[in-house]
C-alpha cells in the first residue's frame, strides 16, 4: 500500500506521527459504453446547453445553482477566498461510547500506521480505546476540507473513518401503516430470528454478480464473439486484470482449436515468403563463390614473385658475408 497522507494524532499533550492508507477498494464490475456494431468506445463532448457549441477546458468554470434555478459563476479567485486548511493534525475532540454513533454517518475508512518515533504512544492510544470500548471523535483536514471522523481499533490497527455531516443524512418522507400485529405473529417472527441467529463472518459472502459477468464474458470470448478494434486503450483498476484474464482465455481457446480457421491460414501465409528469402541469398552466395577463384588467379603469382625476391636478397646477403 502507498501512504496518501502524513500527519499526527494529538490528544492532550500527546502527539502520534502517523501515515494514512486507504483501507478499502472497490471490486465492482466496470462496463464501457461502446458502439454495438463495431465495439468502438463512445466519446462525449463538452457542449454548452445554451448555444450548443463545444466548450474548451480553459473556458469551463464552477457554477452554483440556486434554488430558483439561477446560476452563480465562481472564479478561481472566489474559490481561493473560501475557508480551507492544510493542517496535518488529527485532533481528538472527545472519546464517546461506540454504540452512540449511527453507522449511517460512516463514509470512508483509512488505516493509520505509526512512524517509528510514534510506535509507543500509538500502542497506548490503541489500548486505551479497546479498554474503554470507546471511539475518538476527531477533526481532520483531508483534501483541504475539515472533516469529522472517528478513530477505532480493528485487528490491532487504528482505523480512521470519515463521517458525513448530520444534514447529509436524509430523513424518510413516507409513513408505514402496519395494521394490527398479533402476539402469535410476533412470537413466530422471534422464533425465525432465533433459527437464523449466528455470528457474522464476511468470508461467507461473495460477489456472485462479478463472477457471473466474468464467466459470461469468458464464454463469449471462447465462442469467438469478440469485436476487434483498431486500437486499444489502457484502463485502470480491475478492468485491467479482467482484460488480462480474458487474453489468457483467448490464447487457451486458440490452442484448443489447434489454430484452425482464417487466422491460422493467414499466419501460415506470412511464413511462406520468409522461407523463400533465405534460398535466394544462398544462391547468390554460391554464384559469388564460383567467380572468386578466377579473379584471384593473378593474385597467386604475387606471392611467388615476393618469395623469389626474398630468395635473391638472401643469396646476395650470403655472398657479401662470404667475401
Amino acid at each position: 500500500m502507498r501512504a496518501i497522507w502524513k500527519g499526527a494524532v494529538s490528544f492532550g499533550l500527546v502527539s502520534v506521527p502517523v501515515k494514512l492508507y486507504s483501507a478499502t477498494e472497490s471490486h465492482d464490475v466496470s462496463f464501457r459504453q461502446v458502439h454495438a456494431k463495431d465495439g468502438g468506445r463512445i466519446k462525449y463532448q463538452r457542449v454548452c446547453s445554451i448555444d450548443g457549441e463545444e466548450v474548451a477546458y480553459a473556458d469551463i468554470a464552477k457554477g452554483y445553482e440556486t434554488e430558483d434555478g439561477e446560476m452563480v459563476i465562481l472564479s478561481d479567485d472566489d474559490m481561493a477566498e473560501l475557508p480551507s486548511t492544510s493542517s496535518r493534525e488529527i485532533a481528538v475532540e472527545k472519546f464517546v461510547p461506540s454504540n452512540q454513533i449511527d453507522p449511517m454517518l460512516f463514509e470512508k475508512s483509512y488505516y493509520l500506521e505509526p512512524e517509528k518515533s510514534g510506535a509507543k504512544p500509538y500502542a497506548l492510544l490503541r489500548q486505551a480505546l479497546q479498554d474503554a470500548d470507546r471511539m475518538a471523535v476527531v477533526t481532520v483536514a483531508l483534501r483541504q476540507r475539515t472533516s469529522v471522523a472517528v478513530l477505532r481499533v480493528r485487528d490491532d490497527v487504528i482505523v480512521l473513518q470519515t463521517m458525513m455531516w448530520p444534514d447529509e443524512i436524509r430523513r424518510p418522507d413516507f409513513s408505514i401503516e402496519t395494521g394490527e400485529v398479533k402476539d402469535a405473529e410476533v412470537k413466530m417472527a422471534n422464533m425465525l430470528v432465533e433459527t437464523l441467529a449466528g455470528d457474522f463472518d464476511a468470508e461467507e459472502f461473495e460477489d456472485d454478480y462479478a463472477g457471473a459477468v466474468e464467466a459470461l464474458v469468458k464464454a463469449k470470448v471462447e465462442g469467438g464473439e469478440v469485436k476487434r478494434t483498431p486500437t486499444s486503450t489502457k484502463s485502470s483498476g480491475e478492468v485491467v486484470d479482467l482484460l488480462a484474464a480474458l487474453q489468457r482465455s483467448v490464447d487457451a481457446a486458440k490452442t484448443a482449436r489447434g489454430e484452425t480457421g482464417a487466422e491460422a491460414g493467414e499466419e501460415a501465409g506470412e511464413e511462406e515468403p520468409a522461407k523463400k528469402a533465405p534460398a535466394k541469398k544462398t544462391a547468390a552466395k554460391k554464384s559469388t563463390t564460383k567467380k572468386t577463384p578466377a579473379k584471384k588467379a593473378p593474385a597467386k603469382k604475387a606471392p611467388a614473385k615476393k618469395t623469389a625476391a626474398k630468395k635473391s636478397t638472401t643469396k646476395k646477403a650470403a655472398a657479401k658475408k662470404a667475401s
